[in-house]
């Protein structure tokens, strides 16, 4: 299996570029996300690569991080998710919302990425929801403050809500949504009270 690749970057466009590593160019299929990371040509570059083998083809995937081509990988487990259309999904969202919007169960945002339907939203969710929280730690995903470790207030106020009886993912459905509309400077006493405000 081929890792990685390093070397120089000789032709680039949105959906595959071409790497020269000692002479030999390999061909490299990429998501949009990779392809705006991209240096200008002929400069280093390095991908993390996946290879997909089938009967009439050997195609090689780049990612610019590992964690997107993790995803990847999750993605394309996933019944009636091929490469391409894990492609297409990276593209659409960033990999910290595609994520987050599996781990909320959104399959309003996941149903509207273009050649996603419901079904396979809703696979999406099913297959991946327990893989994705593995991956972030605790289930918290790097760059959406709502979910941060560092987030005392929303820690605290789940703790009170949980006590006060609520069921907690349903407590913590909510102080996310609460956090993301209202923003993440809310007092512990501010969270509880929007919380328990009748929807």
């Amino acid at each position: 299996m081929i890792a990685w690749l390093n070397g120089k970057l000789s032709w680039k466009d949105h959906s595959y570029v071409i790497i020269d590593i000692g002479g030999v160019g390999y061909q490299v299929r990429i998501s949009l996300s990779t392809y705006r990371t991209l240096p200008d040509l002929n400069a280093a570059v390095k991908l993390h690569t996946y290879l997909h083998i089938k009967e009439d083809a050997h195609t090689l995937y780049g990612f610019a991080e590992g964690d997107e081509k993790a995803l990847f990988l999750h993605l394309i487990s996933v019944s009636g998710v091929g490469p391409g259309t894990a492609l297409l999904i990276l593209g659409s969202l960033p990999a910290a919302e595609l994520e987050t919007a599996i781990l909320r169960e959104d399959l309003r945002t996941l149903s509207g990425i273009k050649g996603i339907g419901t079904k396979t939203a809703q696979r999406l969710v099913l297959e991946l929801k327990d893989k994705v929280r593995k991956d972030s730690i605790s289930g918290e995903i790097p760059g959406i403050p709502s979910l941060q470790a560092g987030n005392t207030a929303r820690a605290e106020a789940l703790s009170a809500l949980v006590t006060l009886g609520l069921n907690k993912p349903a407590a913590e459905k909510t102080l996310d949504a609460i956090i993301k509309r209202d923003g993440n400077a809310l007092s512990v006493e501010d969270l509880i009270k929007r919380a328990l405000k009748p929807s």
